[in-house]
């Protein structure tokens, strides 16, 4: 089951909001606006998101664990706490080093006038 939506108003944990699944990436959308989403992901150690370029800018903040941000084939190690802006247009992957989770926001207002 995918659960979309945090309740508006209510203080949350982030790290509770998802769970870990042996061997797996797991996704929760927490917002889902058409300005931009942020989701949840939890991913299990040496497990990864596979390469892809993204139109928009996201934003991920490791919020438990260790992963491996890859943006333009330059390699980022990204601990608890930290945090990395991926350019929209730029080739990235995320491959988990420990079990990790992190949110990820996705920026899709700014781009109303640039032909993709």
């Amino acid at each position: 089951m995918q659960l979309i939506g945090i309740e508006k108003s209510q203080a949350h944990i982030l790290v509770d909001l998802i769970e870990y699944v042996p061997h797996s990436v797991v996704f929760r959308t927490l917002v889902k606006k058409i300005t931009g989403n942020i989701i949840a992901i939890a991913i299990d150690s040496g497990e990864k998101l596979e390469e892809k370029i993204s139109p928009f800018d996201s934003y991920i903040q490791i919020i438990e664990g260790e992963s491996e941000i890859v943006v333009d084939n330059i390699s980022f190690i990204l601990e608890t706490g930290q945090a990395i802006l991926i350019p929209a247009h730029s080739i990235n992957l995320i491959r988990a080093n420990n079990p990790s989770k992190m949110i990820v926001t996705v920026i899709k207002s700014g781009y109303e006038g640039i032909i993709i």
